[in-house]
Formats: structure tokens, sequence, C-alpha cells
């Protein structure tokens, strides 16, 4: 599946997704993007609880960094569930 970082929303939080890609490709790929997000958060829980000291940015980046993910994420859910919608069922 074909992206690309779109420049009318949150820089670097919007991608274009290509017409070609199919609901399948698209739900694949918001597993991927959900699945680094859920290793950040993994990553930064295991550094809050060894930590005496909480750096505030670096963890406000590592958020970040999980708002990111989380919304390309949903971006592809959403585009995959138009394209079911859309597509016509197939006939059994």
């Amino acid at each position: 599946m074909e992206t690309t970082t779109g420049d009318h929303a949150h820089p670097g939080f919007n991608m274009e997704i290509s017409n070609e890609a199919t609901a399948h490709c698209l739900l694949n790929e918001a597993t991927e993007w959900l699945q680094y997000a859920r290793g950040v958060s993994e990553l930064l829980a295991e550094l809050v609880h060894e930590s005496d000291t909480v750096n505030c940015r670096r963890m406000a980046l590592g958020l970040d960094a999980i708002s990111a993910l989380t919304r390309m994420g949903l971006q592809c859910t959403a585009h995959a569930h138009a394209r079911m919608s859309w597509e016509p069922a197939p006939e059994t």
C-alpha cells in the first residue's frame, strides 16, 4: 500500500492513502501502526516504573509518538471501513 504524509492536517499525523489500497491492506496497515503504538506504550511504562524521576519532556515526546501512531492506525481503519461500505458484497 502506498501512503504519503499529507500537508492539510496535523503535521506528521496525516497520510494520504492510495486509491488502489484494499480494505484488507488498510486493516493490515492499521494493525501494524497500533502494534507500534502498543510497543512505545509498554516501553514508556517500563521506564516510568524503573525510574526514580521522570523526564517530562521525554515523556511528552513519547506520548506524542503514541498519539501519532494511534492516529495513523485509526485513519487506516476508517478508510478500510469506508471501502468495505462502498464495495459491493460478494454474491454467494
